[in-house]
């Protein structure tokens, strides 16, 4: 005899959770995962620093928008990434509402050992089905930074960074990055 077929959580499941979690659908389950640490958010913060060269353009190119935990739906999935970036020609503006459905250019995750599993093997594969063109892999306890690239339909590894590396990556090469500010 087959087991019942399980209920796949809906828009209105992720929204009845409480506002202390974070909430994400992924192929078809609901899952609530508890607000991240200090260091976990140090590490997001540190990078959403990212904003002054590329939102604004003080001292970098400009022309994109970087979100801290926005929420994105890809296709049945929805998904909260640490931080993303979205290009202004491709989403010109902010959307009005509190989530969206145009893949970001740039996602990245701050994993912890709560996290890791769900980040690596189901959000990643999701990023890559729906064409996210770079992906960094931040882990605040080892102190690595891993940058990923989309390309030949796979995630390319470009390099793994540690501790206090000063780095240029993709897509935000234009500047140098102190990993030793993530870990404070």
């Amino acid at each position: 005899m087959s087991e019942p077929a399980t209920k796949k959580a809906t828009y209105e499941d992720l929204c009845a959770l409480p506002e202390n979690v974070v909430g994400e659908i992924i192929n078809g389950e609901l899952i609530a995962t508890p607000r991240p640490s200090y260091r976990h958010g140090n590490a997001a913060s540190a990078l959403a620093e990212l904003r002054g060269p590329y939102q604004y353009g003080r001292g970098g190119p400009g022309g994109w928008w970087i979100v801290i935990e926005p929420e994105v739906h890809f296709g049945q999935h929805v998904l909260v990434p640490d931080l993303a970036g979205w290009r202004r020609t491709r989403m010109p503006a902010l959307p009005e509402g509190n989530w969206t459905d145009i893949t970001p250019d740039w996602v990245c995750e701050v994993v912890s050992p709560n996290t890791a599993r769900m980040d690596r093997v189901r959000k990643m594969p999701v990023y890559l089905e729906f064409g996210v063109p770079h992906l960094w892999m931040v882990d605040s306890v080892n102190r690595t930074l891993e940058v990923f690239r989309l390309q030949s339909g796979g995630w390319f590894l470009l390099g793994s960074f540690v501790e206090d590396d000063k780095v240029r990556a993709e897509p935000f090469q234009e500047i140098e990055i102190e990993l030793n500010h993530l870990w404070a």
